[in-house]
């Protein structure tokens, strides 16, 4: 069912008493009734003409589809294809209502990848390129002639043919590169709206609030960009402003007389305004109506005051005391859509970001949903959104042009949100591979452009851009490459190589830092990958270190991938981090696993493992480490949920670590108490919560109990030991461990010839499905792919039964396929 609302009254329900009669502009997001074909057609005629089932014109067959929607929700990570790059189609019927005499009707793209043109029946009436700005076409006049046409109108009982045309194909005079680490998809992958508006309408609300250090005083402009389709020469607006709580603080009326300039319609100042922060994201509210004969509208606006500083060679400033930015990074990307996220499931990932601690977020590579920005205002996270010119090079007039205007839209549509501080020109823009010539006084060139271009239109926020040094003097907040412990280097050279790297460049920011971790995978000896591995020789990414082949020794190809690692390289960043007063933050990448074309030969193919949650939102340890230092929530976590038999000799002493904020914590194993330990964020590992032990063979509880003043938290695991070695991999077992409903979770397990589990093997298997059900794959996922690589010797997978039978199999290189009747 179509979804319809009053904008400007969802956005104030909790600013406004629910006496005020707020009139809106009228949207309805247009989700349902779509039809989709994943290819070109010959024309438009072929969208549209009349068709009887089984005619000839039948085909090509059409698909029935909801909006958002992804052309390459699954096929983004099918282990055997490329990923579809292409035109696609989308078709509906709408019914229009325009309440307003003379009134405009609008759809407005909130994102459509990557280049889209939009019909009413065979009249084309708008185009767009770019995946990731908003944008709209007036598609009043289109709907009027075609309502001339009474027998053709008739045969639409009333409604209105609309047909869109999406295409993600490759594209060097296109913005972002194919060589970028994600996928640049195609389709209607975030909200379509239809819009009413009347002929003298809002085109933009500005507002710039300002405040000083001490939050004394809070200044506000507020200026309205109008588009008038009318003749009229006179109208009325009101501005209202609600404080945080919702009380109206003040209230103007104004009459206009010339709508083609900007207008300021008021300058205020506030005392003692409310201040906008990550732990109190206090929002103030805009409301302005404007009133004239052709109709009323009402918009609103959400803002904050707050006062943002980068120290030079210092730290980061907010409302006058320091912040350490404490930061991730996001892609728009899912499980099983693709870049298609429905609200529902961008309100989730957000709160699940804002509960690891995190109070920053870099909105990688591309400008992201406004639901995105909406829920970092509300939630309290900083942002750096930046436009998608990313890799690959300089292009011509086209290509310059595209990033001029995305630059430009980014910055107007995202102006008055108070989470955004920093507008990002590009990223990796040393990288090259999509022309014959890379020059890099073009690319200088360029970016001063952009950099130009974004202190002109919003002087109140600083530039920034990651990973390009021969450019890092032209924007306000340079990121540099540092990896220490993934590509390049030890994860304990990172605090001397980033003091380094703060000294080299007046304004410092630490984007992108991690490594991947394989879900479930863990290990006994997690730092046995940095033997062999040249210290002091930098710890940057370089050509060719994100291969799995090749080079130097580096962690990202001779490390294991284990979660095990990975936590130790988070905990050791984030020990130190706490203590280097200069620097102003960082951003881990990536806070979800994602799907990228470049990455085909990971143990989950083509997908970046470096996200702390997989991609449908399952918790890695990894989570837990950031919670333990970033939150203040009392939690306490056990390393090792997902590491279901540890190994090793027998009385052998094993470490268990203890993930936690809490003053301190109690370890149990199998009933008795190991002792209490107090944390202490210096003592590496685990912030001192880790406790020496020895395991009975099999089965093993443990049950840790922390306190926080007088909070008590506690948590509990239960794992096997095995003390049996294995040998060569010789043989696999497929079996159902699992069912729920319909659904039944297989795992297969691959062993030596004496029938022992071989814990350390990576192999890659292949899972297969044959009968009436349908297996869950293309996920993108540990549990969701069929072609993986093991954890520990095993791997899972689930499968739909679709009430009847089958017979799923799963193959590994040099050892006989096995079968399993479900």
């Amino acid at each position: 069912m179509n979804t319809k609302y009053i904008i400007s009254t969802l956005l104030v329900i909790s600013f406004f008493t629910q006496s005020l009669q707020i009139q809106a502009q009228y949207s309805t997001r247009l989700i349902e009734n779509w039809k989709f074909l994943r290819s070109d057609i010959g024309g438009i005629w072929e969208a549209v003409r009349p068709v009887k089932e089984g005619n000839p014109e039948s085909v090509p067959m059409w698909q029935s589809v909801s909006l958002p929607h992804c052309f390459n929700a699954t096929d983004a990570v099918d282990p055997d294809v490329n990923y579809y790059q292409g035109p696609g189609w989308y078709t509906n019927k709408i019914e229009i209502k325009n309440p307003y005499s003379e009134g405009r009707t609008l759809l407005h793209f909130e994102g459509a990848g990557q280049k889209t043109d939009v019909y009413v029946y065979t009249t084309k009436v708008g185009s767009h390129t770019g995946g990731y700005d908003e944008w709209s076409v007036d598609i009043t006049d289109a709907i009027q002639d075609f309502q001339k046409n009474k027998k053709i109108s008739d045969s639409y009982r009333g409604r209105i043919p609309i047909e869109i045309r999406c295409d993600n194909s490759r594209d060097l005079e296109m913005i972002p590169s194919d060589l970028s680490d994600f996928n640049v998809y195609g389709g209607i992958y975030r909200y379509l709206n239809l819009v009413y508006q009347p002929a003298l309408a809002f085109e933009r609300i500005k507002l710039s609030p300002s405040v000083d250090a001490k939050g004394i005083v809070g200044n506000l402009d507020v200026r309205l960009n109008f588009a008038n389709k009318s003749a009229l020469t006179k109208a009325k607006v009101r501005v209202e402003i609600a404080d945080p709580k919702g009380k109206i603080i003040l209230s103007k009326d104004q009459d206009i007389f010339d709508f083609n300039s900007v207008k300021e319609i008021l300058t205020t100042s506030i005392k003692k305004p409310k201040l906008w922060s990550p732990i109190q994201p206090s929002l103030y509210c805009c409301k302005v109506t404007l009133t004239s004969a052709a109709g009323e509208q009402t918009m609103t606006e959400k803002f904050g005051f707050r006062n943002t500083q980068f120290v030079e060679k210092g730290p980061f400033m907010l409302n006058g005391s320091r912040l350490l930015l404490r930061g991730t990074h996001r892609h728009e990307d899912h499980a099983g859509v693709g870049a298609a996220m429905t609200e529902a499931q961008i309100r989730q990932e957000m709160q699940l970001i804002k509960e690891m601690g995190v109070n920053f977020i870099r909105l990688g590579h591309y400008q992201q949903s406004r639901i995105v920005l909406q829920l970092c205002d509300s939630l309290g996270i900083l942002v750096w959104e930046e436009i998608p010119w990313c890799r690959g090079g300089l292009g011509g007039e086209t290509y310059q042009n595209q990033a001029r205007s995305m630059m430009t839209n980014m910055i107007n549509q995202h102006f008055n949100h108070p989470s955004i501080i920093l507008l990002g020109l590009g990223n990796e823009n040393d990288w090259s591979g999509d022309f014959s010539t890379f020059d890099n006084h073009k690319i200088r060139d360029f970016m001063t452009e952009l950099n130009n271009i974004a202190h002109k239109m919003d002087p109140t926020r600083m530039t920034s851009i990651r990973r390009c040094d021969f450019c890092k003097d032209i924007p306000d907040v340079y990121s540099p490459s540092i990896w220490a412990g993934w590509y390049r280097g030890i994860y304990t050279e990172y605090k001397d190589m980033t003091n380094k790297e703060i000294n080299g460049v007046n304004r410092f920011f630490h984007a992108e830092w991690g490594g991947d971790s394989h879900a479930g995978r863990h290990s006994e000896t997690p730092d046995k990958g940095l033997q062999g591995i040249k210290t002091g020789q930098g710890v940057d990414e370089r050509a060719g270190d994100a291969a799995l082949i090749g080079g130097s020794a580096r962690v990202s190809k001779d490390g294991d991938w284990s979660e095990s690692y990975i936590c130790n390289l988070f905990d050791w960043h984030l020990k130190e981090q706490e203590n280097m007063p200069n620097l102003t933050g960082s951003a881990a990448w990536v806070f979800k696993d994602f799907s990228t074309p470049v990455r085909p030969d990971n143990p989950v193919p083509y997908v970046n493992q470096k996200g702390v949650v997989e991609r449908d939102f399952t918790k890695k340890e990894a989570y837990y480490v950031f919670q333990s230092y970033w939150t203040e929530k009392p939690m306490v976590h056990i390393y090792g949920h997902s590491w279901p038999i540890r190994w090793g000799g027998v009385g052998e002493e094993k470490m268990i670590k203890v993930y936690s904020n809490c003053d301190d914590a109690e370890l149990f194993l199998n009933g008795i108490s190991l002792g209490i330990k107090k944390r202490n964020s210096q003592d590496f590992p685990a912030a001192g919560l880790r406790w020496n032990a020895i395991y009975q063979n099999g089965n093993n509880e443990i049950k840790v109990v922390a306190r926080k003043g007088k909070t008590v938290v506690t948590d509990q695991i239960s794992q096997a030991y095995q003390s049996e070695k294995w040998g060569n991999p010789a043989q696999l077992s497929l079996k159902k461990i699992k069912q729920q409903g319909d659904t039944i979770t297989i795992e297969t397990r691959l062993m030596d010839t004496k029938q022992v589990l071989c814990l350390s093997a990576r192999n890659v298997v292949t899972f297969g499905l044959t009968g009436d059900g349908k297996l869950i794959d293309n996920q993108g996922t540990s549990s969701g792919s069929r072609k993986v690589e093991l954890q520990n010797g095993r791997a899972t997978i689930k499968v739909v039964l679709q009430g009847g039978k089958s017979v799923s199999s799963v193959k590994c290189n040099g050892i006989a396929t096995v079968f399993c009747e479900l």
